[in-house]
């Protein structure tokens, strides 16, 4: 089906009331985005935390930022540290780069 078939389709059922104005707005951004509308997002959004942190934010920032509790982003860094040895760096090359929020 073509971009211009799903354009339609969208509109139809805005029209029969299925699909609010903000709902069609937004299914119309992804259709023309190629579907990844929220991939620039996430990466624009990801700030450190002010208020979730422990040391630097990063991963109460990666807890707004995704759908991943900030919980679990702590555990995986600290597998990372003490399983492979990468995640400290890491975590602080994020803590230096990666604003905070506003």
């Amino acid at each position: 089906m073509s971009v211009a078939d799903e354009l339609e389709k969208l509109q139809s059922l805005h029209e029969r009331g299925v699909l609010s104005a903000e709902e069609l707005a937004k299914a119309k951004a992804k259709l023309l985005d190629g579907g990844n509308a929220n991939a620039p997002s996430v990466a624009n959004q990801f700030r450190r935390s002010k208020s979730d942190r422990i040391f630097g934010g990063v991963c109460g920032g990666l807890g707004k930022a995704t759908d991943i509790p900030s919980w679990v982003w702590r555990v995986i860094f600290c597998l990372c540290v003490f399983g492979f040895g990468f995640g400290l760096l890491l975590y602080i090359l994020l803590w230096i780069f990666v604003p905070e929020e506003l």
